[in-house]
C-alpha cells in the first residue's frame, strides 16, 4: 500500500511570474502559497529530434537547462499539500506549462485543479478559485502539435538547406512561409513596370490675392531641417492664406492624364493666367465611427504608429500592466485583462462599467443609445476578452505616479481605445468644391475636398490621425 504525504495544510498555486505570484497571493490570503514556474520548464531537449515519427509522433522532454533548481523547489512545495492549483495564463502555451507540471508534480488528479482569469483583480481571481476546473487536454495537445511541428520542420529542413543552398540558413515552421509571402512580394515588385503621370496642382484663394511666390517659397522649407512641410503643416499655412489646394482633374470632357512632362507643361501654359470661378459645391455629413477594442495584432500596431514601441517593447509592458502594478494604498493590481488576444468581446460587466462612466464624465451625448458591438475574426475565441482595462475609472492621469513613462504610455492607450470604442461616431461637414477656368485645351477644372468636424464624438478620448484610421 502506498503512503500517503500528510497535507500541510496550504493549497500550492503555480503561476508563471514571480510578478504575477506577488500580485495573485495578495488576494488569496495565508491558506495558499503562490510559487512561480519561471515560464516553461520542460522542452524537447535541443540534441537530436526527440519526436517518435513512427509512433504517432510521440515526443520525447526532459526538464529545460537551467529549471532544476526550480522544479525542486516547486516538488519540496507540493509535498503534502492540500491542493495543487494550475493559474497558469489562458493560452495554449499557459496550458501546456500547467500540464507538464502536474506531470512533474503528481499530484493526484482530484486534487490537482485548473484555474484561468483574464484579469488579476481580487474580484477576478477569488471567482476563479471559487470555481477551478480541470486541465483542458485540447489546448495541451494543439500546444504540443506545434511544438513538435516546430521541431520536425527546423530539424529536418535546415540541414537540407546547409547542403542545397548555403550553410547557416534555417528552417521553420513560421519563418519558412513567412519567406515564401517575402519572396512573392518581391517577385510582384519586380514585374511591376512603373507608369509616369504628372500632377497639376493649384492654391486658390478667395480673394484672387497671388500667393504664389509665399506658397514656393514655403513648400521650398525644411521644417524639421531635411524634410518638405507636412500635409498637417501645408494645411495651417493654407488655412491662415484663406486658401486651399485643388488637383486638376478634367479638361472638357476628358479625364486630366499627362504621361509626360512636356504634355503636363503645355496644360500648366495654358491654364497659367486663366481667371477660375466656382463652379459646384456640394456638401454632405459623414460620421467616423470608433474603431474596435485592441487584441493583440492591432495594440501592437497602434503602439508602433503612436508611440514608436517595437513589438517586443509593447508586449514586455504590457505583461507589467497585466501582472500587477503597485498603485500604493490601492495595493499591486493587474490593470489590463490579459494582452495574448483575438477577441474583441467585452463582458457585460465591463460593458455597464464603460458606459456608466462616459455617461457620467462626458455626457449623455457621447454615449449610443445601445452598446457597439464589433464583428469577430473566424478564428477568435469568444471566450477571452479584448484587452481593455480592469477598472475604467482607474483613469491614466489618476495613477501616473504610479506609473513608469513606457507604463503610462501603454495604459494611456488602452484606456484609451476602450471608452473610445464605446462612444459615439465623430460627425464631420464635408465640402467638395470644382472651381473650372476656360482656356485654350477647354474648361479645366480643379476640384478638392474639405471637412470640418462638428461634434467630436470618440475622437474627444481618441484623435483621429491624419496617417491611420480611427
Amino acid at each position: 500500500m502506498a503512503k500517503s504525504s500528510k497535507s500541510n495544510g496550504k493549497s500550492l498555486v503555480i503561476v508563471e511570474s514571480p510578478a504575477k505570484a506577488k500580485t495573485i497571493n495578495r488576494y488569496l490570503g495565508l491558506g495558499y502559497e503562490v510559487k512561480a514556474s519561471m515560464g516553461h520548464i520542460r522542452d524537447l531537449p535541443s540534441k537530436g529530434l526527440n519526436v517518435d515519427i513512427e509512433n504517432d509522433f510521440s515526443p520525447t522532454y526532459d526538464i529545460m537547462p537551467g529549471k532544476k533548481r526550480t522544479v525542486v523547489s516547486l516538488k519540496a512545495a507540493a509535498k503534502g499539500c492540500k491542493s495543487l492549483y494550475l493559474a497558469t495564463d489562458l493560452d495554449r502555451e499557459g496550458e501546456a506549462i500547467a500540464w507538464h507540471l502536474s506531470q512533474i508534480l503528481k499530484i493526484p488528479a482530484e486534487r490537482t485543479y485548473r484555474v484561468i482569469f483574464n484579469a488579476i483583480t481580487g474580484a477576478t481571481i477569488r471567482e476563479a478559485f471559487a470555481n477551478p476546473g480541470k486541465l483542458d487536454m485540447d489546448k495541451v495537445m494543439a500546444q504540443q502539435a506545434r511544438r513538435i511541428l516546430d521541431r520536425i520542420v527546423g530539424y529536418q529542413i535546415s540541414p537540407l538547406l546547409w547542403k542545397k543552398v548555403a550553410k547557416g540558413l534555417s528552417a521553420g515552421r513560421v519563418q519558412s512561409v513567412a519567406v515564401k509571402i517575402i519572396v512573392e512580394k518581391e517577385r510582384e515588385i519586380r514585374a511591376f513596370v512603373p507608369q509616369e503621370y504628372w500632377l497639376i496642382p493649384a492654391v486658390f484663394t478667395s480673394d484672387a490675392a497671388d500667393y504664389s511666390a509665399e506658397w514656393r517659397a514655403f513648400m521650398e522649407t525644411r521644417p524639421d531641417g531635411k524634410n518638405p512641410p507636412t500635409v498637417a503643416q501645408q494645411n495651417e499655412w493654407l488655412a491662415q492664406h484663406r486658401a486651399f489646394k485643388a488637383e486638376l482633374v478634367g479638361i472638357g470632357d476628358e479625364k486630366y492624364h499627362a504621361s509626360d512632362g512636356e504634355t503636363a507643361n503645355a496644360i500648366l501654359e495654358a491654364i497659367r493666367g486663366a481667371g477660375f470661378r466656382l463652379e459646384d459645391v456640394q456638401r454632405k455629413q459623414s460620421y467616423s465611427n470608433p474603431s474596435a477594442p485592441f487584441i493583440t495584432s492591432t495594440l501592437q500596431q497602434a503602439a508602433a504608429n503612436r508611440l514608436g514601441f517595437s513589438t517586443k517593447r509593447t508586449m514586455s509592458v504590457a505583461q507589467q500592466l497585466y501582472e500587477g502594478i503597485d498603485l500604493g494604498s490601492m495595493g499591486t493590481l493587474g490593470l489590463i485583462t490579459y494582452m495574448r488576444t483575438d477577441s474583441t468581446h467585452v463582458s457585460g460587466e465591463a460593458m455597464s462599467e464603460v458606459r456608466k462612466h462616459i455617461a457620467g464624465n462626458f455626457g449623455a451625448a457621447y454615449m449610443p443609445e445601445q452598446p457597439n458591438s464589433y464583428a469577430a475574426g473566424k478564428s477568435a475565441q469568444q471566450a477571452h476578452e479584448a484587452i481593455r482595462p480592469t477598472d475604467v475609472d482607474l483613469t491614466p492621469e489618476g495613477i501616473r505616479h504610479c506609473l513608469n513613462e513606457e507604463q503610462f504610455k501603454l495604459y494611456d492607450l488602452v484606456w484609451r481605445r476602450f471608452v473610445a470604442s464605446q462612444m459615439t461616431a465623430a460627425r464631420w461637414d464635408v465640402t467638395n468644391l470644382t472651381v473650372a477656368a476656360g482656356t485654350s485645351r477647354g474648361v479645366c477644372r480643379y476640384k478638392t475636398t474639405g471637412r470640418v468636424q462638428v461634434f467630436d464624438g470618440f475622437a474627444k478620448v481618441w484623435p483621429v490621425y491624419t496617417t491611420e484610421q480611427p
